[in-house]
């Protein structure tokens, strides 16, 4: 979705007051209103009616039992929040016309990827013939945020600079624990999967536009891509906005927990805006430490023990020691009482550890597809709470 088209101007992402405007997209799938599997063939209906609905603010994703949600461009939490909870309940009352329902997960519990039909649609045809079964596994859902900068030409800037916090995002987000109808051991095995595709993960350390410029042309010249949307790292610069777009989060079961997330990655883009030699220093050493950190978001979510310089490092105290240096942005951005519910998803768990939580209690008592059933049950009701 373009963000720029629903301003009056780009220019209002340069104004001081205007800065830092930002959008949500949100990725779910599509289950059978009844069994809460997966719906292989989803009629181009009901995509349509979904659209009417929101006002062009969704759209059908790469693989077919997967909807997109993107928010306008918005100035606080309170109306992103608004919004994101009318777009869920109003794709979901579309959704159960059609004899279907949403969930809001970064995997489906029993979903299987060999079954799951591609969109139709040229680019989508490009991509998948160019990655093949890789394409083919990318049933997968995530959260996207969007943040306007007062300057778009110092995005590339920004991205490097906040690479450290990327895991500390991915860890609060995570919400997919099970993929092909077993638990997988990771609180966040999305991006095990989603990594798998080319030019996916952490960015290298470019430090300039120019520099990611000459990557891009780079491959553009060698008829890999035809332009940076193809690049699909954790965090990059848009190409349809002039906004640097946070992509590792899983898609939050819970709408709280998206505002929260988005809420931190805004603070923090302003924190490095305002502080330009916050970070400045990061080095090949300090990017290999943040990607052994993204693993450990990945595996243990929101308990994962960080690596750094200094020592070992829990999510709780990187992320007391991130808000306390953060305070002044939060509260400039009306955003305190987001980066308080960070402390709460610390505090009482992920997604992840609630699915989790529901498959152990119910397989004490039944069987694991039975189980499994109360997990796809859990997500569909939490996704509309």
């Amino acid at each position: 979705m373009d963000f720029v088209s629903s301003f009056t101007s780009r220019l209002q992402c340069r104004a001081p007051d205007g800065a830092f405007a930002f959008g949500i997209e949100e990725e779910y799938f599509l289950v059978d209103a009844d069994t809460k599997a997966v719906v292989e063939d989803v009629p181009k209906k009901f995509f349509e009616a979904a659209s009417v609905a929101t006002k062009g603010r969704s759209s059908t994703e790469f693989l077919q039992p997967q909807i997109e949600v993107i928010s306008s461009p918005q100035r606080n939490m309170a109306d992103a929040r608004t919004e994101l909870r009318y777009l869920r309940r109003t794709v979901a009352e579309v959704a159960a016309e059609h004899g279907l329902a949403i969930l809001a997960a970064g995997t489906h519990p029993t979903a299987s990827w060999r079954n799951a039909q591609q969109t139709e649609k040229a680019r989508y045809d490009a991509v998948m013939q160019d990655l093949q079964m890789i394409g083919q596994r990318d049933l997968l859902c995530g959260l996207h945020v969007h943040v306007c900068l007062p300057d778009p030409h110092q995005r590339v800037d920004v991205m490097y600079r906040m690479l450290p916090y990327v895991p500390l995002l991915l860890a609060l987000s995570t919400s997919s624990p099970f993929w092909q109808s077993r638990r997988t051991g990771l609180k966040g095995y999305r991006l095990a999967a989603y990594d798998e595709l080319p030019r996916t993960g952490l960015p290298d350390l470019f430090r300039t536009e120019e520099e990611f410029d000459a990557y891009v042309a780079a491959l553009v010249k060698a008829g890999v891509i035809k332009d940076s949307s193809y690049i699909w790292w954790a965090i990059r610069p848009s190409l349809a906005n002039p906004t640097l777009e946070l992509r590792a989060p899983d898609s939050c079961t819970l709408v709280e927990d998206s505002i929260a997330i988005a809420a931190l990655y805004r603070t923090l883009v302003r924190h490095l805006w305002v502080n330009r030699s916050c970070n400045r220093d990061l080095d090949a050493v300090g990017r290999a430490i943040i990607v052994e950190n993204k693993w450990q978001a990945q595996r243990h979510g929101v308990h994962a023990t960080f690596a750094g310089r200094d020592g070992a490092l829990s999510v709780g105290e990187m992320l007391e020691r991130v808000i306390a240096d953060t305070a002044a942005d939060a509260a400039a951005l009306g955003s305190t009482a987001e980066l308080n519910r960070c402390r709460t998803i610390v505090g009482s768990g992920t997604s992840a550890d609630a699915q989790l939580a529901v498959f152990e209690a119910e397989r004490q008592c039944g069987d694991r597809a039975r189980a499994l059933r109360a997990v796809t049950d859990w997500i569909a009701a939490a996704t509309l709470e």
